[in-house]
């Protein structure tokens, strides 16, 4: 069995004297989409930045494609392959369409393919295509997700890390969300979807971890943790 493309072994996490993370262990096998669900301050949030440089673990290693990035600063970690779409969206306003997605492609390993990764972009999103001149903070909330997905794969990652992608959004637009997400995976993307809707997310997973209070609590396929009664009871409402 070839070895996971993410794997994170042991990860402690503390804010101040707040232990955000505890002695969390993940792996995500080249090809899958894995979603963490859970909670508001399960910690879902703070594993993402930690796998992603944000933040520095206390314990615990992280591996990608087989190298220990344990601690390594978030540039690096994104010019291995690692891409992060973060909660909130967090385009850059003042700046067009078109301008933050050149900003994606500032990466090293993306600079050769930075016409591609265009390319594949307004394919993927026409309407950023139709909008490319506008300033991004005109964009619809869901336009502008769009953008922050868009940026996040001119940088050509390997693994995309969702956190939160459906906050805020209208239910048709979360929706699309959704079909995005799927869609990327089916086109070679890994993903890791963090999300407080669980039963979107685990519905297109192929795994999944449920994150209580900083520990992992529960892990197995995405139908089974759809059918387990702790999951429906908790987060599903039933």
């Amino acid at each position: 069995m070839s070895a996971p493309l993410l794997q994170v072994d042991g990860l402690d996490l503390y804010y101040g004297d707040a232990q955000a993370l505890s002695a969390v262990s993940i792996e995500i096998a080249e090809g899958e989409i894995v979603a963490i669900v859970g909670a508001n301050g399960a910690g879902k949030s703070s594993l993402i930045r930690t796998i992603h440089g944000i933040e520095k673990p206390a314990a615990g290693r992280i591996r990608f494609d087989g190298t220990d990035i344990t601690g390594w600063s978030s540039h690096r970690v994104c010019e291995t392959g690692v891409g992060h779409v973060a909660e909130g969206r967090q385009v850059f306003p003042n700046l067009t369409v078109l301008e933050n997605l050149e900003m994606g492609a500032f990466l090293k390993r993306a600079r050769a393919g930075e016409k591609k990764a265009l390319d594949h972009v307004f394919a993927l999103f026409p309407r950023l295509a139709e909008r490319a001149k506008q300033a991004a903070g005109t964009l619809s909330g869901g336009e502008q997700q769009m953008l922050a997905i868009g940026r996040c794969l001119m940088g050509q990652p390997r693994l995309i890390m969702f956190d939160e992608p459906s906050l805020g959004l209208a239910p048709a637009i979360v929706q699309e969300m959704f079909r995005i997400v799927r869609r990327l995976n089916e086109e070679g993307l890994t993903v890791l979807l963090v999300e407080q809707n669980v039963m979107a997310s685990l519905r297109i997973a192929n795994r999944g971890y449920v994150l209580e209070n900083g520990r992992i609590e529960l892990s197995d396929s995405g139908p089974a943790l759809l059918g387990n009664d702790r999951v429906r009871k908790a987060y599903l409402g039933l």
